[in-house]
């Protein structure tokens, strides 16, 4: 289980990645409501995603937004890239994670996007295999960068030092 990170010690930013409109059928016609995907993140390691459902946009963005703040986790990082290869896997959503050299930028595209450039990491390549839709993206990545293990971590869990992991 992951710790709990305050959102209100962190200079948060949030991103909208998608606003679907969702209809429902009832006897006096079509309700309309919208569902907002947003990501948030501190662009140092945290980031979290939420969603939110409303009869108007902005009020499904700020519930979004105040779901996200609630889910974050943290990213380990290294100089600008992930620690180590990862495939995320969510429903019909996988993300493929890959490090990059410095200077390689985010080659990711829309809702991976998001996630890697409010998580702070600024060198990644990114490939979406499988499910299209945003919110199965997201989860994957998220799925992802969840199972994200440093070298500390890694050389704590098998009880040797960091040095010994590098021979």
């Amino acid at each position: 289980m992951s710790k709990f990170i305050d959102p209100e010690k962190l200079e948060i930013e949030d991103r909208v990645v998608a606003i679907n409109r969702v209809t429902k059928v009832v006897k006096g016609g079509r309700r309309l409501r919208f569902a907002a995907l947003v990501v948030v993140g501190d662009k140092n390691g945290h980031v979290g995603f939420g969603t939110g459902k409303a009869q108007e946009v902005p009020e499904a963005i700020r519930k979004a937004v105040e779901t996200a703040r609630k889910s974050l986790i943290e990213v380990p990082i290294v100089g600008t890239t992930l620690p180590h290869e990862a495939v995320g896997v969510y429903g019909g959503g996988r993300i493929l994670m890959k490090p990059a050299l410095e200077g390689s930028g985010v080659a990711a595209g829309g809702a991976v996007r998001a996630v890697m450039e409010l998580a702070g990491i600024d060198d990644v390549t990114s490939k979406r295999l499988g499910s299209n839709t945003a919110v199965n993206v997201v989860r994957a990545t998220f799925e992802g960068l969840k199972s994200m293990r440093n070298a500390e971590e890694v050389a704590a869990l098998r009880g040797v030092s960091v040095d010994h992991l590098a021979e």
